[in-house]
């Protein structure tokens, strides 16, 4: 059973007096527990389609179904909470909020959603010893290597129990070593716990690791194997 359905999705945008086709029809489905991979060259439109699937940005044309809730017909307060509730995000950048500690920033979407203190800090205790720093969860994001830094973004998806994890880039700013260690732990939640994961990457490990593939061209799937 598809938990994320795409119908003819169009975006564009305006490039100083030129109208680029970020998206051009768009249809796709995806299924609980995928692990797949959007890839194409730069400005095929794969981190335009993971910000319309993601609600953070709107079509201009075309549906996007999770689940039984159409989130292009929703209005910007309902849609903000429907994503808070459903759908996790692991960024290029990390995205972490400097100021707080790996558990704070974790608990902060549960802080969000009004989960108790008890129940977020547990839980996120929890998320964070599963990426392997529970050793670290009082450090700030400046004390945390990049690849630490995006073990904590994960255990951050993963704590407001979303439907699925879109990862835009996840890997971009990582070495080897950190790219294979986040790699893995993406792939034993998706296993064991049937988590589905959506990336869009140039990273070819990444690729190699995906169950599905799919190729965007000029905003168009020109391959889905």
């Amino acid at each position: 059973m598809s938990i994320i359905d795409i119908e003819n999705l169009k975006k564009s945008y305006r490039d100083s007096e030129v109208e680029v086709q970020a998206l051009n029809g768009i249809n796709l489905s995806f299924e609980q527990g995928e692990f797949t991979a959007i890839v194409g060259p730069s400005g095929s439109g794969k981190t335009t389609l993971l910000n319309m699937i993601g609600g953070l940005d709107k079509p201009d044309s075309g549906n996007i179904r999770i689940g039984d809730v159409d989130i292009t017909k929703l209005g910007s307060r309902k849609l903000i909470d429907f994503r808070l509730r459903n759908i996790g995000f692991v960024f290029q950048s990390y995205n972490l909020i400097p100021v707080l500690t790996a558990l704070e920033n974790v608990e902060f979407i549960m802080h969000l959603q009004g989960e108790k203190h008890g129940l977020r800090t547990k839980r996120a205790t929890d998320l964070l010893t599963a990426v392997g720093l529970g050793e670290r969860i009082h450090s700030r994001p400046s004390k945390l290597s990049g690849g630490q830094q995006q073990r904590v973004a994960v255990a951050r998806a993963l704590a407001s129990r979303p439907r699925f994890i879109l990862a835009d880039e996840p890997t971009a700013n990582l070495d080897s070593a950190s790219t294979r260690n986040l790699l893995e732990i993406m792939e034993k939640l998706n296993h064991e716990e049937k988590i589905t994961f959506v990336f869009s990457t140039h990273d070819q490990r990444v690729v190699d690791k995906a169950h599905r593939v799919i190729v965007l061209e000029d905003g168009m799937v020109v391959k889905d194997a």
